[in-house]
């Protein structure tokens, strides 16, 4: 069965937005919400023009739309397939694992490092520890539907709670700390971008010297104490950090 079938797919032809993009924007709603779910194969062009009344050109282009955003994908001989969708997060304090439940995309967690390390300059830094004192080093990749989308290196202070390597694999570190008790209260955030090394290349399954989006946050809980200090990188066809700006009068 074509699977836009079981949408409710409409346009508005007395509005002054274009056909294709309101078709596209339902698409779009629909495979961020995990009704059209990836790998899902798309209706024929022809059928869902005559379902909705709309020419075959706007079909394909409202179709191209999505391709040109990575969310659709045409596989020779296949048809056109979901792919899986980018992860959108808001630049507030919450850990990516809520946010990817949040988005329905299913993350699995694999812990590559759990440790403890002789703190660095930096580390010792944003922790506010001595330099060369013990901290604890967590190195995991955050997968969604199997595909790799975040490299995360977090280090937190000694004796902060126990990170046991399977429940770090089984929830978010955000959700670790409030179960012990941790009231977080507020971060500092940088967000940048950078060229992948050949090591990050392998481990987000990009090319060497591909885009990377990176972010580096240093969290403090109510009494002002600083409890973690993360560096991640992210692949930008999978992920974006959104703000919301205000006016200031």
């Amino acid at each position: 069965m074509d699977p836009t079938v079981q949408l409710e797919l409409s346009v508005d032809r007395g509005s002054p937005v274009p056909l294709y993009f309101q078709l596209s924007q339902q698409l779009e709603s629909a495979i961020e919400h995990g009704v059209l779910t990836p790998g899902t194969l798309l209706g024929n062009e022809i059928e869902l023009a005559g379902r909705l009344g709309l020419s075959r050109p706007t079909v394909r282009q409202a179709i191209q739309t999505l391709v040109d955003k990575g969310l659709l994908v045409r596989r020779r001989g296949v048809g056109t397939q979901v792919v899986h969708s980018q992860v959108k997060r808001p630049l507030e304090l919450s850990s990516l694992y809520d946010d990817l439940e949040a988005a329905g995309q299913r993350p699995t967690t694999k812990v590559l490092v759990n440790t403890v390390v002789a703190a660095s300059a930096e580390v010792a830094a944003a922790l506010g520890v001595a330099e060369g004192g013990e901290v604890h080093r967590v190195e995991r990749l955050r997968l969604t539907h199997g595909e790799p989308m975040a490299y995360m290196c977090n280090h937190l202070p000694p004796g902060l709670l126990d990170l046991d390597t399977g429940q770090l694999e089984a929830t978010g570190l955000y959700r670790l700390m409030r179960t012990a008790g941790i009231t977080l209260h507020s971060a500092r955030q940088t967000i940048g971008a950078r060229a992948a090394t050949a090591g990050e290349a392998e481990r987000l399954g990009e090319q060497t010297g591909a885009p990377l989006l990176t972010m580096e946050r240093v969290t403090f809980d109510d009494t002002g104490r600083a409890v973690e200090f993360g560096s991640h990188t992210y692949r930008p066809s999978r992920y974006s950090f959104e703000f919301q700006l205000l006016v200031r009068s």
